[in-house]
C-alpha cells in the first residue's frame, strides 16, 4: 500500500510539472524548471525528460538534450524516440544510428515494459541512413522494420522510398513503390523527384502523367525538374497547364518557373508572375524577389530589376549579388561598382558570387585597375579564395586590355587547372590584339580540352587571316574538313504573345520556313538600301509604299510590306495565324532593327525585330515581342 502511495505521489508531481514544459518554453526557463525537477527527485522520470528533450529539439539545444538523455538510467521507448528525432532534426545522423543501436541493445523481451522500435522510431532512423547515403545500413534497417512488423506502414514505406532515392538506387525504389500497401501523394512525389534528380526527366514525366491526383508540390517538382535539366519550354508548358487545371501557384512554384522565363526571355510571363506575386502578398519573400530580379536582368529589363531591388523590404547577399551581376551583364559597370560600395556601407558581407559580378563589370568596361584591386580585395579584405570563375574574369580583363602575356602568366600561376572557357577567352583576346604566338599556345590547350569544338578552329583561322597568314587559314580549314567539323549554328528564342518560338540559323525544318525567309529577304533588302524589290512584291508595291520617299517611316512601310508578303505566301490558316502573331508584335523602327546576315557556314544568320535584344555570353539571342 505504501509503495502504491509513492507511485501516485510521483505521478502527481509529474502532472504538476507537465504544464510547465510546453514546447513554446525557451531554454532559459527550461533550465529553471529542470532545477526544480531535480530538487523533487524526478531526474529519472522518462515522462518529464521526454518533454524536456522535445523542447531542446525545438530550440536547437541538442547538447543539452544529450546531457538529459545520458543522465537517464533506464530510458523508455518514448525518450529514445524523442532523442532519435532530435538528432535527426539536427542532421546528426551518426548519433541517431548510435541511439537506435542502444535502443536495440536495451530491448529486453522479458522486461515488464520492453523497449522496441515502433512506427515513430523508423521514419527518423531511415531518414538518417539516407542522410548518410549509406545504402547497406538502410537495407539493414529495412529488414529490422519488417521484422518488428512495420512493413505495411505508409509513413515508414515512404521513408524507405526516399532513402533508396537519396542513395541513387532507383531499382530498389521502384520495387518498394510497386510493393507498397498504399501509395499516397508523398510516394508519387518522391519517385518523380528521384528520376528528376538523376536527369531522367522523361520517366519522371511519364509517372507525373500516371499520377491519379497531383498537388502543388507535384507540379512544382515537375517544373523544377525541367528547369534544372535545361527543358525550359517544357517548364513553361507545365506551369500553364497547372493553372488551366485549377491549381494556383504558390511562391515556391513561382521560384521554380522563373529561371525558365529568364532563359527563354519570356518577359511577359515574368511580368505576370511579378504581378501575381504582388497580388498574393508574396513580395515579402526575399528569395522570390531575388529570382524576379534575375529574370528581369536576363530578359534585358535591367531598369525593372533595379526598381524591384529598390522596393525590397529585406535584402540578403544574394539580392545585392544578383543586381550587381545584372548591371554588369548590361554594360553598366560604373553602376555595378557604385552598388557594391553601397553594399559595403550597408554592412552586407559579399560572397564569391558578388565578386564574379563585380569583376565581370570591370571586364566588360575595361576597368583594369579597379578589376585588379577587387581581385586582391577578395583575399585581403574578405578572406575569400578566388575560384576559377574569378580567375576567368581576371584573364579576360587582362586580355581585353591588351595584357596578353600577363594573362598567360596568370593562367600558368592559377592554383587550379584552367578550363576551356579560360583558354577560349585568351584565344579570343589574341584575335583582338593579333597575338599569334600566344594564340597557338591557347589553341594547343583547347585541342586537349575540346578537340571537337569547331569554334576554336574558326577563331585561330581568323587570327591567321587578320595577320595575312593565308597558309594558316588553309591549314585550319583543311583540319576542320578532315574532322567533318561545322560551327554550331546560332540560335534565338522569341516570345510572341507569351509563346516562346525557337529559331536556328539556317534551319529549314520550321513549318513556316518559306514565310520566315521571305520576310527576312524583304527586310534585308530594304535595310541594305535596295529600292528594287519588285521581284518579290506586287507590281504596284513601290508606288503603294513609296519606297523612295524619305518622308515615310520605316516602321509603317516594313509592316505593310511584311503583311503583303504574308498575304501571298500564307496559304493555310495555321501558317497565317503564326505569321500574323509575329507581324502584330513587330516593332520595326530603325534604331531597334537588328539584322545579322551571312553567306557561309562560318557566320550566323539571325534577324529579330524586337523591342529588346539581349546577347548573353554564349551569344544566344533572346528577344521578346508583344
Amino acid at each position: 500500500m505504501a509503495g502504491k502511495m509513492v507511485v501516485l505521489t510521483i505521478k502527481g508531481l509529474e502532472d504538476m510539472f507537465a504544464p510547465l514544459l510546453q514546447k513554446w518554453v525557451g531554454i532559459v526557463r527550461l533550465k529553471k524548471v529542470h532545477a526544480q525537477i531535480v530538487k523533487f527527485s524526478l531526474a529519472q522520470s522518462s515522462f518529464l525528460m521526454t518533454k524536456m528533450v522535445d523542447i531542446c529539439d525545438k530550440n536547437g539545444e541538442i547538447e543539452y538534450a544529450t546531457l538529459l538523455f545520458k543522465q537517464m538510467v533506464e530510458p523508455n521507448s518514448y525518450l529514445y524516440n524523442a532523442m532519435i528525432r532530435a538528432y535527426t532534426h539536427s542532421h546528426l545522423y551518426i548519433s541517431t544510428i548510435n541511439v537506435y543501436k542502444q535502443m536495440l541493445r536495451d530491448g529486453d523481451p522479458q522486461a515488464k515494459d520492453p523497449i522496441f522500435p515502433d512506427k515513430f522510431t523508423y521514419p527518423f532512423v531511415i531518414k538518417s541512413c539516407g542522410g548518410l547515403l549509406c545504402l547497406d545500413l538502410g537495407k539493414q534497417v529495412h529488414v529490422h522494420a519488417c521484422k518488428f512488423g512495420w512493413k505495411s506502414n505508409t509513413v515508414i514505406e515512404n521513408s524507405l522510398l526516399d532513402m533508396y532515392i537519396r542513395c541513387d538506387n532507383l531499382s530498389d525504389a521502384h520495387k518498394m513503390f510497386e510493393e507498397m500497401s498504399e501509395r499516397d501523394v508523398i510516394s508519387w512525389n518522391s519517385l518523380i523527384t528521384g528520376h528528376i534528380k538523376l536527369g531522367q526527366v522523361r520517366r519522371a514525366r511519364a509517372m507525373f502523367e500516371e499520377m491519379p491526383e497531383k498537388t502543388i508540390v507535384t507540379w512544382t517538382a515537375m517544373i523544377s525538374g525541367y528547369t534544372r535539366n535545361g527543358f525550359d519550354a517544357e517548364a513553361l508548358d507545365v506551369f500553364r497547364r497547372m493553372q488551366m487545371e485549377g491549381v494556383e501557384p504558390d511562391w515556391v512554384s513561382l521560384i521554380a518557373v522563373l529561371p525558365a522565363c529568364a532563359q527563354l526571355g519570356a518577359l511577359e510571363l515574368g511580368k505576370w508572375i511579378h504581378f501575381y506575386a504582388e497580388k498574393n502578398g508574396f513580395l515579402h519573400i526575399t528569395c522570390l524577389c531575388n529570382s524576379l530580379i534575375e529574370m528581369y536582368a536576363k530578359c534585358g529589363s535591367v531598369n525593372q530589376a533595379w526598381q524591384l531591388f529598390d522596393e525590397m523590404l529585406e535584402r540578403d547577399v544574394i539580392s545585392w549579388s544578383t543586381m550587381i551581376g545584372g548591371l554588369a551583364n548590361h554594360g553598366k559597370a560604373r553602376e555595378a561598382i557604385v552598388l557594391f560600395q553601397e553594399m559595403q556601407r550597408a554592412k552586407v558581407e559579399p560572397n564569391e558570387i558578388t565578386f564574379v559580378g563585380l569583376l565581370s563589370a570591370c571586364t566588360h568596361a575595361g576597368f583594369l585597375e579597379e578589376g585588379l584591386m577587387y581581385f586582391d580585395s577578395m583575399r585581403k579584405d574578405y578572406n575569400l579564395e578566388p575560384g576559377i570563375e574569378h580567375y576567368g574574369c581576371l584573364v579576360d580583363l587582362l586580355g581585353r586590355t591588351g595584357r596578353i602575356d600577363r594573362a598567360l602568366e596568370t593562367i600558368k600561376n592559377m592554383p587550379m587547372k584552367p578550363d576551356s572557357a579560360i583558354w577560349g577567352s585568351l584565344l579570343s583576346s589574341c584575335r583582338t590584339h593579333s597575338n599569334l604566338e600566344v594564340a597557338v599556345i591557347a589553341m594547343e590547350q583547347l585541342l586537349e580540352l575540346e578537340p571537337d569544338d569547331a569554334g576554336n578552329y574558326v577563331l585561330l583561322s581568323n587570327i591567321y587571316a587578320k595577320l595575312g597568314r593565308w597558309n594558316g587559314v588553309s591549314r585550319m580549314r583543311k583540319l576542320m574538313r578532315s574532322k567533318s567539323m561545322k560551327k554550331t549554328p546560332g540560335g534565338s528564342v522569341i516570345e510572341v504573345h507569351n509563346v516562346a518560338e525557337n529559331f536556328i540559323s539556317g534551319d529549314r525544318c520550321n513549318p513556316y520556313t518559306e514565310v520566315i525567309y521571305s520576310i527576312l529577304e524583304l527586310l534585308a533588302l530594304h535595310q541594305s538600301g535596295y529600292g528594287d524589290v519588285l521581284e518579290i512584291l506586287p507590281e504596284d508595291a513601290s508606288e503603294k509604299w513609296s519606297l523612295g520617299k524619305e518622308s515615310d517611316s520605316l516602321s509603317n512601310r516594313s509592316r505593310e510590306m511584311a503583311e503583303e508578303v504574308v498575304g501571298q505566301l500564307a496559304w493555310n490558316e495555321a501558317r497565317m495565324e503564326f505569321v500574323q502573331r509575329l507581324i502584330q508584335g513587330l516593332n520595326l523602327e530603325l534604331e531597334l532593327l537588328e539584322l545579322i546576315l551571312a553567306y557561309n557556314c562560318q557566320s550566323v544568320i539571325a534577324l529579330t525585330c524586337v523591342r529588346r535584344l539581349v546577347c548573353p555570353p554564349e551569344r544566344q539571342v533572346v528577344s521578346s515581342i508583344g
